[in-house]
């Protein structure tokens, strides 16, 4: 069974327990590996200059966003181009999350709702066509 290594575990240094525990779920079902966790405001405004993030105070800063990649511990590689991998995570992740009940958005999906009771009785569509920024690797806990 797939389990959070100690790089992945120390990534998520700082990360709000919300979270954590959704990944903790996350990675029994499905084999993950944390990216990035709690960053810097330095960090931050490196990934912004590079394009590589849309916001100045993201919630990196925060400890209330993580970026994950699905990894193949076979060819101990993550499929950086395998978009069909990214958006399955990215409804494994949003699956889990509510099923645990915390409220979770995805950035290949930036428009998503919140989960709330018009969203689990499918008057919400989800739809990432209208996306304008993907960032696949992405999930943040949505603060109401």
């Amino acid at each position: 069974m797939p389990k959070l290594g100690r790089r992945s575990m120390k990534r998520l240094e700082g990360v709000d327990p919300r979270l954590v525990a959704v990944l903790q779920k996350v990675v029994k079902y499905y084999d993950i590996t944390i990216i990035e966790g709690l960053r810097s405001q330095e960090r931050q405004n490196e990934l912004l200059a590079q394009g590589k993030s849309k916001t100045k105070f993201g919630k990196h800063c925060k400890g209330l966003a993580v970026d994950i990649a699905p990894y193949n511990y076979k060819t101990r590689k993550i499929d950086w181009d395998n978009r069909d991998d990214w958006h399955y995570l990215g409804g494994f992740v949003l699956g889990i999350s509510a099923m645990m009940g915390v409220n979770v958005r995805w950035g290949g999906d930036w428009s998503s709702p919140s989960l709330d009771k018009s969203v689990m009785m499918g008057k919400e569509v989800r739809t990432t066509s209208d996306n304008g920024f993907d960032d696949l690797l992405h999930f943040e806990l949505i603060e109401e």
